[in-house]
């Protein structure tokens, strides 16, 4: 069966319903990242601080506390099978897409390996390895500019005409 290119061949009422598909999964994205600006949590410290607390350190603005392991396992739980079914789905619809082989590749397979080190870095900091912090923050930059890449290939690929 032949795949690569296969989105350029689906009738126009798919190409929308598809489309459609990846501009709602591309809102509830970005509205996970607004989440994550609100919690202050787009630098090392902040990441440090949003799990293991800021009570000892003075003049804050928002106290915040340790999570517990509880909300701990729930927060790695279901961020990495939410975000496994999300790169899952993306990823079939780069698979049928025209795009260079490796390139291909690498937006599908990728991200999987972010969300290990991204959530799994997360258990990591709260368990006390510090450095954990800038891990979280490299691979999860990278798992949201691959996330763009891979939903914008999708949707120029749905109204081009020609297989490249």
């Amino acid at each position: 069966m032949q795949l690569h290119g296969l989105i350029h061949s689906f009738p126009k009422h798919i190409k929308f319903f598809i489309a459609a598909f990846v501009v709602v999964l591309s809102i509830g994205y970005i509205s996970g990242l607004l989440f994550v600006g609100q919690t202050e949590s787009t630098n090392p410290d902040g990441i440090e601080e949003n799990y293991l607390g800021n009570e000892e350190v003075e003049d804050v603005k928002v106290m915040k506390f340790e999570k517990g392991e509880r909300e701990m396992l729930t927060i790695i739980h279901t961020h990495i099978l939410s975000m496994s079914f999300i790169f899952f789905l993306l990823g079939g619809l780069l698979a049928i897409s025209s795009l260079p082989l490796k390139l291909k590749s690498f937006l599908m397979i990728e991200p999987f390996v972010s969300i290990i080190l991204t959530f799994g870095g997360i258990y990591f900091l709260w368990k006390g390895v510090g450095w954990m912090k800038y891990v979280v923050m490299i691979s999860g930059t990278l798992m949201t500019a691959v996330f763009v890449i891979g939903a914008g290939a999708v949707l120029i690929q749905l109204f081009s005409s020609e297989k490249k």
